[in-house]
């Protein structure tokens, strides 16, 4: 593959952008480095969905409180006798069910039979058992005492499985001894404990809300009519359970976090109404309420949600890396919003929970691939741009155009513009002498100098270079409005780095200035264009460089160069010519140097612009000794040589009285 390509490039980084996005989803949902968010995937749900009633049940505290009140020891178990109280109790004021999250293991025969006939009496209690590890892989169950298990409705396991952040997540799992929650939902007969596949399979804890969000009454007022009305009981499940961070009242130690609190402070918990923190009985609660609603909430199949995990993940790798940073952040968040809704709907309206948090941390890993790609793909193009533009443009207009890439369009602009042509005198002879490595590096170092002393040093646009010669031109990409004055700059830049020896050689440079319209812009196929300009203002700059083999000059320029320069620059007259391609005579002046050479000038060309008048005025005697005049000042003048031949020619011939005094060259 070549990488050379854009596509090809594009269609690796979509491969490895799938690749890095799938993988990541597979290694999180495989490995315990990503249960923090499977398990964060689950609490923000439930938050995110909300508070739901949950009036069924009721939950009876034994706490701190009750223990002062019944005058009960914080490191005992409780007097069965009360127990045995709160049942009739609750029998009187119509509970459903009562289900105690206490194990009455120790025997107490004369308080057991008391809570024995009590439990009969209502006919729908159920008992706690306990899981107690006794070795490696052995565990015992700490039954009630058969007294009082030959008088109750069910019995179940208090086990519960906390996660390392003390969250209760999932339903205890119905293997030796089937859970408390489960067993109060068997004795009152709730369609789910009816259905193996439910009993089988695992369930995820539906918390209705915060800590204390289920009805409830601290022990010592639920004995009492007066404090706690039988309506708050009646025709509710009823589970009784401490509520205190000690090792008795049952032997129980029930304090977990709660999703709906995980992400709150302490304050927050505070102001809300409620603790940090959800005791068990709680739990057992809600669990059993999920039960007889039958609203727990479950998962995928392991492998069905890691298939989606991976499709997403190749999908969102695959996409986004076919987005330039801005776009791709945007489709980002899109699908951010996509992933929390569509989880959030799957919970609402399918009791499904999806961790959908790692599919945050795959599009997050997809967007940082995709910005990172494209940043630096952009960056190599807008580098790989300016090294183009660094062709043609100076360094200060590179900077200013890298970022407008109008400049890449195919289409072109009439415009005003002075057009530059170059020609290193004899380069012929010149190239014939020399072995091509000593001519590329004696041509190198040469269009570095006239590229970078000349026309950029003036903000020149470099077209291209043509053998030795090189076309550039100014006012085009960027408006300047004395353009025909950096052109001829340049031009005496050129003629001033000739006395500069390069490789140990002198280099002459002919000139041609031309201004006026052209079409300038891209031209070329739809695989490869060039910013350029063409019309015959361009072929008439070309005409006007090779002017100056027959005059003998470095530079000359169009009247209409001269008019845009006025008398900024030192030039003279040279006459009209009519140039090869051309129908009319056009009037050529040669640029002769800078202001401040123009007393060292004045007499030749003084005497030149003399000689000149005479000739235009058809006085070849009077021109001719202008003319020599002018070399007695000047002895390698070339305009005044070309005159003199001129007038030997026309001497020559028979011509009438109003003869042509332009010259017409037959060749370029």
């Amino acid at each position: 593959m070549n990488f050379d390509n854009p596509s090809n490039r594009a269609l690796l980084a979509t491969v490895v952008g799938a690749a890095l996005a799938a993988g990541l989803g597979f290694f999180l949902h495989a490995f315990s480095v990503g249960h923090a968010l499977v398990n964060h995937s689950y609490d923000l749900l439930l938050v995110a969905r909300g508070e739901i009633p949950a009036r069924e049940a009721a939950v009876v505290n034994l706490d701190e409180i009750s223990h002062d009140v019944l005058k009960q020891p914080l490191n005992a178990p409780w007097d069965r006798r009360l127990h045995a109280r709160l049942i009739e109790r609750l029998t009187a004021a119509g509970a459903k069910a009562i289900v105690f999250d206490v194990v009455f293991n120790e025997p107490n025969p004369a308080a057991d039979e008391i809570l024995a006939r009590a439990m009969k009496a209502h006919g729908r209690v159920i008992l706690a058992a306990d899981n107690v590890r006794v070795g490696p892989k052995e565990n015992k169950i700490l039954r009630p005492a058969d007294l009082l298990l030959d008088n109750v409705a069910g019995m179940g396991s208090t086990e519960v499985t906390p996660g390392r952040d003390l969250i209760v997540r999932e339903h205890t799992p119905e293997d030796q001894l089937p859970s408390l929650s489960w067993a109060a939902a068997e004795a009152l007969e709730a369609a789910s404990t009816r259905n193996e596949a439910a009993r089988a399979a695992r369930r995820w804890v539906n918390y209705y809300g915060p800590p204390d969000f289920l009805p409830w009454r601290s022990y010592h007022e639920a004995l009492d009519p007066a404090r706690v009305g039988d309506e708050f009981f009646r025709g509710k499940v009823v589970v009784v359970g401490a509520r205190i961070l000690t090792k008795f009242a049952g032997d129980r130690k029930d304090e977990f976090r709660n999703p709906f609190t995980f992400w709150r402070t302490e304050a927050m918990s505070a102001s809300a109404g409620g603790g940090m923190f959800i005791s068990g009985v709680e739990i057992q609660a809600t669990m059993l309420l999920n039960l007889l609603r039958g609203d727990w909430l479950t998962r995928l199949p392991l492998t069905s949600e890691r298939l989606v995990v991976l499709c997403l993940g190749a999908f969102l790798g695959a996409g986004l890396m076919r987005f330039r940073p801005v776009p791709a952040t945007g489709l980002a968040l899109a699908a951010l919003v996509l992933a929390a809704l569509g989880s959030h709907w799957l919970l609402g309206a399918r009791l499904v929970w999806f961790p959908w948090l790692i599919v945050v941390a795959q599009i997050l890993l997809a967007l940082f691939c995709s910005v990172l790609f494209n940043s630096v793909q952009l960056y190599v193009q807008k580098r790989m741009y300016e090294q183009s533009l660094s062709l043609y443009l100076p360094p200060k207009l590179v900077q200013k155009f890298s970022s407008n890439r109008e400049l890449l369009k195919p289409g072109a602009e009439e415009q005003t513009i002075s057009i530059l042509f170059t020609d290193i005198a004899d380069f012929t002879a010149l190239s014939q002498a020399l072995t091509s490595e000593e001519l590329a590096k004696l041509m190198n170092q040469y269009f570095h100098i006239a590229v970078s002393e000349c026309i950029h040093k003036t903000d020149g646009t470099v077209v291209k270079y043509i053998g030795d010669a090189i076309f550039a031109f100014w006012n085009e990409p960027e408006p300047q409005p004395d353009h025909a004055l950096r052109a001829c700059q340049a031009a005496l830049h050129f003629r001033d780095q000739g006395a500069r020896e390069i490789n140990g050689r002198h280099l002459r440079t002919r000139l041609g200035i031309h201004t006026g319209k052209a079409h300038v812009g891209n031209f070329g196929s739809t695989e490869r264009v060039d910013y350029t300009a063409l019309g015959e203002s361009v072929n008439l700059a070309s005409r006007l460089e090779g002017l100056n083999k027959y005059l003998g000059t470095d530079c000359v320029m169009s009247g209409e160069t001269k008019a845009g320069i006025g008398d900024q620059l030192l030039t003279r007259p040279l006459g009209q010519f009519q140039l090869k391609g051309f129908e009319k005579p056009l009037e050529v002046h040669e640029l002769v140097g800078w202001p401040a050479e123009t007393e060292a000038t004045r007499p030749w060309r003084e005497a030149f612009a003399e000689a000149l008048g005479n000739y235009q005025q058809r006085n070849p005697e009077f021109a001719e000794m202008g003319f020599r005049r002018v070399l007695e000042l000047r002895p390698d003048d070339g305009p005044a040589k070309f005159y003199i031949e001129r007038i030997a020619e026309v001497a020559a011939q028979a011509l009438p009285g109003e003869w042509a005094t332009h010259t017409v060259l037959r060749e370029k």
